[in-house]
């Protein structure tokens, strides 16, 4: 296991109650899981429509079961943002 940094940003942000928290996990999907566990309701909605950032990396369209966290690195929570 891994811990990593997971940030919360605007919406997911407000959902979460925090900006940030740590967690235990190997992958994205086992981060993910852990989030919706600690945090049910508005932010499991939430992250339907977030994009992920892995240290810095956007994760696209890999399967978040497939991208490794390394220890000490950072996931970075991205709900859509609207304006310029």
């Amino acid at each position: 296991m891994a811990e990593v940094t997971v940030r919360y940003w605007a919406a997911a942000k407000a959902a979460a109650g925090v900006a940030e928290e740590p967690y235990d996990a190997v992958t994205l999907a086992e981060a993910l899981t852990a989030v919706r566990a600690r945090h049910p309701g508005e932010l499991t909605r939430v992250l339907l429509r977030c994009s992920f950032l892995v240290d810095g990396d956007p994760v696209g369209t890999r399967a978040h079961e497939t991208v490794r966290l390394a220890e000490g690195g950072t996931v970075e929570v991205l709900p859509p943002f609207a304006g310029g």
